[in-house]
């Protein structure tokens, strides 16, 4: 893997935008989250921070082997349908960043179809898919790297383009449910039990059928460190987004992160770089099992809880603005002495 340093947070920009949003024109603690939402910004950016008009969303693809076990509603063929509709800019991540005032990129990490050439697509490709995690490790040891590395390029592809003040994380890729269940197991030591859900919208049957894979392929990992977890268990585009949050780490990028997926692959970056975890925001906490669990190992609250669970950075997208405001909030807003607004009351007399 390519060396990459994560900067410490700025503890004294976060104490001086503490100190103003406690002296702008509301009660204090008013904006509840907002304010604590504008304290990690500043950390972050080492001072006021910007309002982020360049906004990336890089979605990371790849396939798996373990959709073999039936362990998702659709088949592995969706995966490069569907980065064909994020270049075609017609599915819901596309309507989101519009809004969101973001370009999407697609970075294929491992999408095992063809893909056309396209500007926003992001050719960092590892391998044709993973194998099947319940019968072998994902990947070869080589991989491992290989897969940081490809996401650490990518994020300098995105940079080279539109050197984003921002970035959110989005994931695509049939069967990587299983996968990012396997690691947040792996990592948290949660029960399989605790932790799947029915990601594509499997029935009773293959959900039971799912746990025991996440269930026995976590087990196979006890002990190991977490190159051997990741190698076992991981998908290529889940350790090709924990390359993009190092490398926007390094460089003070906030990283907003997605739903379950994503948050597999900022628990394998925590592992690398525990003090990366400091430049994320967590988006929303989505409706799959396991990502509430995900999120309290992180140490992270999410912004929205909107009962998403779609992928595709569609919540990430939607958490973008957040970010603007509470920019603006204090960046604009005033302080009851530079608008003139008493602080106290009068007393009342007699």
């Amino acid at each position: 893997m390519l060396p990459i340093s994560i900067p410490s947070l700025d503890a004294s920009a976060a104490l001086a935008a503490r100190e103003r949003i406690d002296q702008l024109t509301k009660p204090v603690g008013s904006l509840g989250r907002i304010e604590e939402l504008a304290e990690r910004l500043a950390a972050v950016h080492g001072g006021l921070p910007p309002l982020y008009e360049r906004r990336a969303i890089v979605v990371g693809a790849g396939d798996h082997g373990v959709t073999a076990e039936g362990v998702s509603a659709y088949p592995s063929e969706v995966t490069p349908q569907m980065v064909g509709a994020f270049l075609g800019e017609f599915a819901a991540i596309n309507a989101f960043a519009r809004v969101a005032r973001a370009e999407v990129f697609v970075a294929n990490f491992g999408v095992a179809g063809e893909l056309p050439r396209h500007p926003r697509l992001l050719e960092r490709s590892v391998a044709r898919g993973t194998r099947n995690l319940a019968r072998e490790a994902a990947m070869p040891d080589a991989h491992v790297d290989a897969a940081l590395d490809a996401g650490i390029g990518a994020f300098a592809d995105v940079e080279a383009r539109v050197s984003p003040e921002i970035v959110a994380l989005g994931e695509m890729g049939i069967g990587n449910s299983t996968s990012a269940a396997a690691l947040i197991c792996a990592f948290t030591g949660a029960d399989a039990e605790d932790v799947v859900g029915r990601g594509t919208g499997v029935d009773d049957e293959a959900l039971r059928r799912k746990q025991q894979v996440v269930a026995q392929a976590a087990a196979r990992t006890a002990g190991g460190d977490w190159r051997r977890i990741v190698a076992e268990l991981g998908g290529y585009e889940i350790l090709g987004l924990a390359g993009v949050l190092l490398a926007a780490a390094s460089k003070r990028v906030p990283v907003v992160l997605d739903g379950f997926i994503v948050s597999a692959a900022a628990l394998v970056a925590q592992q690398i770089a525990p003090e990366s975890i400091g430049y994320c925001i967590a988006a929303h906490r989505s409706r799959e099992l396991g990502h509430a669990i995900a999120l309290r190992h992180l140490g992270l609250v999410p912004l929205l809880d909107l009962d998403l669970r779609l992928g595709e950075a569609s919540g990430a997208a939607l958490a973008l603005p957040l970010c603007e405001a509470a920019s603006r909030m204090v960046r604009e807003m005033k302080t009851f002495a530079q608008a003139g607004v008493s602080t106290a009351s009068a007393p009342i007399e007699a």
